[in-house]
């Protein structure tokens, strides 16, 4: 019997090892695929050339995002799946999400909104990837199913679930929905003694996150087996909307990993609310912010917010004063004019505009849909609103000046380019379509590219002396990978600064520099491979995905450099 258990616990690993060589084997060329396509968007095309490329883009990301989730299960069946410890906006994480679903929920004309407490603090210590992925594979479901109402984000700590925040005879869009409070009922944290007081403390924060739509529902059958992996609610669903059936499974894992629990609630043709816990570390022992930007131009503003449902226009006000402005709500334009008549801007339901109502204070409509931002119009805030979206709106709405705060991709590629311009930069990849696609885009912004095709040839290269201001390196590459060849240049770099300072080396030899540190970021298609606890492991400064995408090279390049430039003083 034992023998028989070691063998099925050989294969299990076995097969563990073999979707993970294979995922990486087939994301490898994906890669290459997904960045020369990118490279020929930056091309001169013509309209539909360029729709042409943007389809096949999407459709390699769509591909390489099954790849990670087969991935993902590999690793959590062999056990090897493990968290970051980083702080976080869980704000700016929630806002991402949205963004990704934007151009769907305007499609499908399903309002998308989120609400955070305002008792859940502005930044937490946990592994951001691994909660937007939960949130995401969430959302993606909602907005799969949901053809018309609403999908609903809130995050709550765990102890405001007896609340009654949001009433439960009304809801987002108007339509029906589930009792949310049954998605938690069976969650051990509220079946214990005063669970209210023992969920958060000074340095754990317990939150809770649920995403409500008014989607296709799930029967009461299929509830108990939602979770497992591959597995759909039905054969039509999967022939009508398509996936694998495996992200509820793994968001499963992920929450127990984040000492948390999920659960759902669902009834056919009325929705479907999933709900999940987690729990974070709290920085400096912050219990109670507002989640409000405090360097926003529009503080101490006043506005009005017409709308007569009262869920809708309890978010709207929320986004709102995460500005700094003060808003009071009326369900009716004339009332609240009459009662607040001292304002300095007027936000509106769409479906409650008037023409007639132009003028002073400045109008602005909220609209579900892009196409209503029409010459018709006073101006259009389109929803979902986001900090960052809202007052990049209001900026223009108001006239008022951005001080340069937005980063939006066209000032993170200028900025690229002021900090690679001129800079010498080592690229190692034994794979040479992927070597050819970092190159490019490095030189895009202006890099001096010098090519490597395995870690040894790196090593000779980054010996001291060298002009090289940083060095992009490959973790998985034949002989020796990423990270052995960057503790050997480490090693290199140390016995120099001690031979120097024991005299037994002579600072002339070495451009009379005694502390050699060439910047080392990692180049992965697996970003979960590459941790920070790894890359700090083998010396590397940090680590990038492949393809390069300009914001994150951005964050990534500018602290590198930032961090040389601190250290030179």
């Amino acid at each position: 019997m034992m023998e028989l258990k070691k063998l099925a616990e050989a294969a299990d690993i076995a097969k563990s090892k073999f979707l993970a060589t294979v995922s990486h084997e087939i994301r490898t060329p994906m890669n290459g695929v997904l960045g020369m396509l990118q490279m020929l968007m930056d091309t001169r095309l013509d309209e539909t050339q360029q729709d042409y490329v943007r389809t096949a883009r999407e459709s390699g990301k769509a591909l390489v995002s099954l790849i990670n989730d087969v991935l993902d299960q590999a690793k959590i069946e062999s056990g090897k799946l493990e968290l970051e410890e980083v702080s976080f906006d869980l704000r700016a994480v929630i806002d991402d999400v949205l963004s990704m679903f934007l151009g769907k929920s305007q499609d499908k004309k399903v309002e998308l909104a989120v609400y955070v407490s305002s008792k859940v603090p502005a930044t937490l210590v946990g592994d951001p990837g691994r909660f937007r992925q939960i949130v995401t594979n969430l959302v993606g479901n909602s907005i799969k199913f949901t053809d018309k109402g609403h999908i609903f984000v809130t995050v709550h700590l765990v102890e405001e679930a007896s609340e009654t925040e949001f009433e439960r005879d009304e809801s987002l869009s108007g339509l029906p929905v589930v009792d949310r409070r049954r998605s938690w009922s069976k969650f051990r944290s509220f079946n214990q003694e005063s669970p209210a007081t023992s969920s958060s403390s000074s340095d754990q924060i317990n939150i809770m996150v649920s995403v409500e739509d008014t989607g296709q529902g799930i029967p009461t059958e299929a509830h108990s087996s939602v979770f497992n992996p591959f597995m759909q609610v039905g054969p039509s669903i999967t022939r009508t909307h398509g996936g694998t059936g495996i992200g509820l499974s793994i968001s499963q894992c992920l929450v127990h990993l984040m000492k948390g629990e999920i659960g759902l609630a669902s009834s056919p043709h009325i929705g479907s609310t999933f709900t999940f816990t987690a729990v974070f570390s709290n920085i400096n022992g912050q219990q109670q912010v507002n989640g409000s930007i405090s360097s926003s131009e529009f503080q101490g503003m006043r506005a009005l917010l017409v709308d007569p449902k009262k869920v809708r226009a309890k978010v709207s006000k929320y986004h709102i004063e995460r500005l700094g402005i003060h808003v009071e709500v009326v369900p009716d334009l004339s009332l609240g004019l009459i009662n607040t008549p001292t304002v300095n801007m007027v936000f509106i339901e769409e479906e409650i505009w008037d023409c007639k109502n132009l003028g002073n204070p400045k109008m602005l409509i909220l609209s579900n849909s892009c196409s209503s931002d029409s010459a018709r119009s006073p101006f259009v805030i389109t929803k979902p609103l986001r900090a960052s979206k809202l007052a990049a709106s209001l900026q223009r709405a108001m006239g008022v000046s951005s001080g340069g705060n937005n980063l939006s991709r066209e000032i993170h590629a200028l900025s690229l380019r002021n900090l690679l311009h001129g800079r010498k930069i080592l690229v190692v990849d034994d794979n040479p379509v992927n070597l050819r696609v970092a190159a490019g885009a490095l030189k895009k912004y202006g890099a001096d590219v010098v090519h490597a095709e395995r870690g040894a040839k790196a090593i000779t290269l980054l010996t001291p002396p060298h002009l090289f201001d940083a060095c992009f390196m490959d973790i998985q590459m034949p002989e020796m990978d990423g990270f052995e060849a960057t503790e050997r240049i480490r090693k290199i770099e140390l016995g120099i600064k001690k031979g120097i300072e024991d005299g037994e080396l002579s600072a002339e030899a070495y451009g009379n520099v005694s502390n050699w540190h060439v910047p080392i970021l990692a180049m992965t298609a697996d970003v979960i491979q590459a941790t920070n606890e790894a890359c700090a492991r083998s010396g590397m400064d940090g680590y990038v995905s492949k393809p390069f995408e300009a914001v994150q090279l951005y964050r990534e390049v500018s602290r590198v450099f930032q961090t040389m430039s601190d250290e030179s003083h």
